[in-house]
């Protein structure tokens, strides 16, 4: 049913954003640490939303029938490390100072996240908008029916 299906999208849609904004909260928290596990600043990490895969049937897309047109929603297709250069930031009382007083600070701009983060959760927004407007929809066409 094409109604459940706009729900579902819209579903996919919210759980996709907030995952975004659980990676930029991550990015914001890290933005001083200058030695993680493997020894290196902390990466900025971004996410990459894709095209969820729609689920259907081989003989509904051979017939093309209106169940192969909807589409399936959002997922997160990877989270990637952002390859921009560390910060260098003089500081010789630092501990990871190098030998002229340079130290490598992760490659994380608090403005940039704090934009995208403002993004992602107005998307958010609109996902629960169009949400809310399907829902109230199929409420009045169960109000029509009786």
């Amino acid at each position: 049913m094409a109604l459940l299906n706009g729900l579902n999208i819209s579903a996919t849609a919210l759980t996709a954003q907030r995952f975004r904004m659980d990676v930029i909260s991550e990015n914001l928290a890290n933005a001083e640490v200058t030695r993680t596990a493997d020894g290196t600043p902390y990466r900025r990490r971004n996410v990459v939303l894709g095209e969820r895969e729609n689920a259907v049937s081989f003989s509904d897309t051979l017939n093309q029938t209106k169940a192969s047109m909807y589409g399936g929603g959002v997922r997160v297709a990877s989270v990637v490390e952002s390859r921009e250069p560390f910060k260098l930031v003089y500081d010789p009382s630092h501990p990871d100072a190098n030998e002229e007083g340079y130290v490598n600070m992760p490659n994380v701009d608090t403005v940039t996240e704090m934009v995208d983060l403002m993004a992602a959760s107005r998307s958010y927004e609109a996902n629960v908008t169009a949400f809310n407007t399907t829902k109230s929809m199929a409420l009045k066409a169960l109000e029509i029916g009786k």
